[in-house]
């Protein structure tokens, strides 16, 4: 037996033991809960690892996991599983959880194509009351549900981003914030309420008053951009200017002392080459009445094509959209005028001329330069033009034409009359006159094909939805459908449309008793675009005597009470057309040039005569006039964003890529005279 001394010994000896392993077990009983978790912070890691957690932690953290696990598949595009937790949440809710919910279920709105249901989710957040990391968030998705549609609420959105960004981020912002509110509307601007506190838009909206009100004088809009900064001082764009306006200050005005001027001197395009250079040397000479009598004369009329349309030996000669000409003459329309360019002065500039069916390009390039010409005008033919993607040259060029695909280059603008870019126009006049479902009706084939896409992209970048596109055929279909008592019925298929990918079964989601249904198809939305089913516009590709037989085959299928608008291309309109059509005409309304439509009847008189009433070659002719106009304006047009010109072609302004866009005045049939259309 052990003496009394030896086990009070081991009793001392357990009682260190034994308090090491309590506080060992206390040490470790915090490891094995549940770590802390905070869904107002960025989630970094994946869903597999919230989701983890929120099966083992208890009913006071298993929503906040849950949150953080949606937040996670989200990011990894696992889109139903995201909607399955979404749905899943439990009802009851703390503050902080249903505003993470709320911003959650717009950002799976928006990964589904919903935005619009996801701009309603968003307008019931207040952006007060989230995190920092969630004010992120709710910034870029609110971006995100504007779809580019310039508005207070986007311009808004990247003010209230900006402080949070810095590097390039920041200034991507400052850019995204200038060119959203250089897309406002004049309707827009006029109706704009902003609040007394909101000062740094208000500085904004200042610079672009600034900007507008000088956009055509560069030295004045440099004053005017250094003045603003002085008075704004504390606004973020007067620290870091955008880009665009970054460039204004380091505007330098490009030379013309010597141009080149690229075009077909010999060849079948030489018809079109001698038009174009005819109006160039005149608009040089400062003539707007009269051609110059030192031009070269054009080669014999009487060998232009009698169809331009139709394809010529060399289809890279279809530069210009405009109708065959007519043998017998006629006074030109009589609307109100439109604004042309001011007859420039007399240029000193030095001209000369280059024939592009001499010699390869490259080397006609080389030569100029060799010559000391610091910008080139030209080339025409369209083959001649793609070359310009790979030829490497420090000379500024003006091209007469547009490639199927444009290479952005800092030295390279184009500039064409091409059928395409009437259309885009044509899609915007038609956009402002409130239609909503527009048919375009043109030739079977290439051309029709690509006037269509054109009108349909330019009709959705307004805000329009489908567009259905109707193909005719040659004028003796058009005849004998005609005489067989046929009309033309106002139906079409899509243009381009989107590829329909349902799946079999609409995900909705419930959320707190609230079921949120699934984004519409494209087919729903291209229903949509109109109630009532119907087309109320139709734009036509038509030559003259094309268009004495297609509009009344409308009108036969057509009753008086539809109010189908018609809408014609410059294609229709030439000399020639007497009382009879133009009262069979009644209501049309049709797209021109300014100097067609009656701008400058004098110099409009001058040209038809000259080109015997040819208005192919008179449009070729004005095209030459306002080359000569762009090239003088190069540098402003490829660094001042905004940039517009009045042309005898139209109003001219170029896009981000220096493609010059032409604003076309409208005309109308109406009793038999021609007036401007509303």
């Amino acid at each position: 037996m052990l003496s009394s001394h030896v086990v009070r010994r081991r009793k001392g000896r357990f009682v260190p033991v034994l308090l090491a392993a309590l506080i060992a077990a206390g040490c470790q009983g915090p490891s094995t809960q549940a770590p802390a978790v905070n869904i107002q912070d960025a989630a970094t890691a994946g869903s597999d690892y919230y989701l983890q957690q929120m099966q083992q932690s208890g009913d006071d953290n298993k929503a906040d996991w849950q949150l953080l696990a949606i937040r996670a598949l989200l990011n990894e595009k696992k889109l139903p599983q995201a909607a399955e937790q979404l749905g899943k949440l439990p009802q009851t809710l703390s503050d902080v959880q249903r505003q993470e919910q709320q911003l959650l279920t717009a950002e799976l709105q928006l990964a589904q194509g919903n935005a619009p249901a996801a701009a309603g989710t968003l307008d019931a957040l207040h952006p007060d009351l989230l995190s920092a990391s969630q004010r992120a968030r709710y910034y870029q998705a609110l971006i995100a549900a504007s779809q580019a549609r310039p508005g207070l609420p986007l311009i808004r959105a990247y003010i209230a981003q900006e402080p949070t960004l810095s590097g390039q981020p920041h200034q991507d912002n400052l850019d995204r914030t200038w060119m959203a509110l250089t897309q406002l509307t004049p309707q827009d601007l006029s109706t704009l309420a902003i609040n007394a506190d909101e000062n740094v838009l208000q500085g904004w909206l200042d610079l672009l008053r600034v900007y507008q009100d000088n956009m055509q004088n560069p030295d004045a809009l440099k004053s005017g951009i250094r003045e603003w900064q002085t008075r704004y001082p504390q606004n973020p764009a007067a620290k870091t200017l955008p880009t665009q306006l970054n460039n204004v200050l380091n505007f330098q005005q490009a030379s013309t002392a010597k141009v080149a001027l690229f075009l077909p001197l010999s060849g079948q395009a030489q018809v079109f080459g001698n038009a174009i250079q005819q109006g160039f040397m005149a608009a040089q000479n400062g003539v707007q009445a009269t051609p110059p009598a030192a031009a070269p004369a054009p080669a014999d009329p009487a060998a232009a094509p009698a169809d331009p349309n139709a394809a010529p030996a060399d289809p890279d000669a279809a530069v210009s959209p405009s109708a065959p000409p007519a043998d017998t003459a006629a006074a030109p329309a009589e609307p109100a005028p439109a604004p042309v360019a001011p007859a420039p002065a007399v240029s000193n500039t030095q001209v000369k001329v280059y024939d592009t069916d001499s010699q390869p390009l490259p080397a006609l390039l080389a030569q100029a330069q060799q010559d000391g010409a610091t910008l080139v005008v030209g080339p025409l033919l369209k083959s001649h033009v793609e070359q310009l993607a790979t030829t490497q040259t420090p000379l500024n060029i003006l091209a007469l034409n547009q490639p199927e695909k444009v290479t952005n280059l800092p030295n390279l603008c184009y500039f064409a009359l091409s059928p395409e870019d009437e259309a885009r126009d044509a899609a915007r006049h038609i956009w402002a006159q409130h239609k909503q479902m527009p048919l375009v009706l043109a030739p079977r084939g290439s051309l029709g094909d690509r006037i269509a896409t054109a009108f349909a992209d330019e009709w959705q970048k307004q805000g329009g939805q489908t567009v259905l596109k109707q193909g005719f055929g040659s004028t003796g279909e058009l005849k004998q459908a005609i005489n067989s008592g046929a009309g033309i019925r106002l139906t079409g298929t899509p243009v381009n449309p989107a590829p329909v990918a349902a799946p079999a079964e609409p995900q909705g989601v419930t959320i707190g008793g609230i079921t949120i249904p699934a984004p519409p198809t494209d087919a729903q939305i291209s229903a949509s675009a109109a109630p009532s089913g119907n087309v109320d516009a139709v734009y036509i590709i038509a030559t003259q005597d094309e268009m004495t037989l297609i509009k009344p085959m409308i009108d036969m299928s057509t009753s008086s009470r539809s109010k189908t608008a018609l809408y014609a291309s410059s294609r229709s309109y030439q000399a020639g057309a007497g009382p009879d059509y133009r009262l069979e005409m009644e209501g049309l309304q049709f797209s021109d040039i300014p100097l067609l439509a009656g701008a400058n009847p004098q110099l409009m008189q001058q040209a038809s005569a000259q080109f015997r009433n040819d208005y192919s070659l008179v449009r070729l002719y004005a095209m030459g006039m306002d080359a000569w106009t762009l090239a003088n304006h190069f540098a402003e047009l490829r660094q001042i964003p905004g940039f517009q010109l009045p042309g005898t072609t139209g109003g001219l302004s170029a896009n981000s890529d220096c493609v010059i866009h032409r604003q076309l005045p409208w005309l109308q049939y109406r009793g038999g005279a021609l007036v401007a259309a509303n």
